[in-house]
């Protein structure tokens, strides 16, 4: 069997929750999950050509996927998609939490709403969905947090970006050690810049300049996170917990 197979075999039958799925990493980890036989629920900020897109996919690929708008960042929106999990699951294997923006800012013109903006997104979501659905994780699920690599290295005009992605860090490490009696393990994901997220409004100069920073020599995919994100929801990596991986091709 092929790594590939070796992971993606035993996700067949699991029930999976990814937010922000309607784009970049999370629209090719939604589509990766149901092609391993995963039931798919993908959460989505507003309704529009994207979710649609993804909705007819995710039809294609099987029966059982549902996309539901809500807006994470509020107790109402994780609210109803643990609603959502409930009624059409009855339970979950797999949370990916996925919703983030990005952001720029001089830090002496960092204002506090921009600042807040970035940790509602990409910290305050991942808390609110995680409690939410906290008692339908079934025993020796996994939770898996999209962070950034830049949260290890630091990126200039940032700060409020590379802080708030370090906050999942700090926050998948505590959270493994509580729900680890349950044999729920808790990681994160820290791509570096992706095809189709940031990297893809990049004038090709700036792009060219930053895959020559990789060892790969090339920007990241979707898929290449995907991967990463479907090996920890696996039996492949049933021993590991409280990790961040980076899938950045050694910027």
């Amino acid at each position: 069997m092929s790594a590939e197979g070796a992971v993606t075999s035993g996700l067949a039958g699991k029930r999976v929750l990814i937010t922000g799925g309607t784009r970049g990493i999370g629209r090719a980890t939604a589509l990766a999950f149901a092609r391993a036989g995963a039931q798919v629920i993908a959460g989505h900020s507003r309704d529009g050509e994207a979710a649609g897109a993804l909705a007819d996919d995710l039809g294609r690929l099987g029966v059982g996927h549902l996309t539901v708008r809500a807006d994470v960042t509020t107790a109402e929106g994780a609210t109803t998609l643990a609603e959502a999990c409930q009624e059409r699951l009855g339970g979950l294997d797999v949370l990916v939490n996925n919703v983030g923006v990005d952001g720029h800012a001089k830090f002496g013109d960092l204002d506090t709403a921009e600042w807040q903006r970035l940790f509602d997104h990409n910290v305050t979501s991942a808390y609110r969905v995680t409690q939410a659905v906290l008692e339908l994780l079934d025993e020796g699920a996994s939770i898996v947090n999209i962070g950034a690599s830049v949260a290890l290295r630091g990126r200039p005009f940032s700060a409020h970006y590379s802080a708030s992605k370090a906050a999942l860090v700090g926050f998948g490490r505590a959270l493994c050690k509580e729900l680890g009696p349950r044999g729920i393990r808790v990681n994160t994901v820290a791509p570096g810049v992706t095809e189709s997220e940031a990297g893809s409004d990049l004038p090709p100069p700036l792009r060219e300049r930053i895959a020559s920073m990789t060892a790969l020599g090339r920007l990241g995919r979707p898929e290449d996170v995907a991967g990463a994100v479907l090996f920890l929801a696996s039996d492949a990596s049933c021993y590991v917990s409280g990790a961040t991986i980076t899938v950045d091709g050694g910027i």
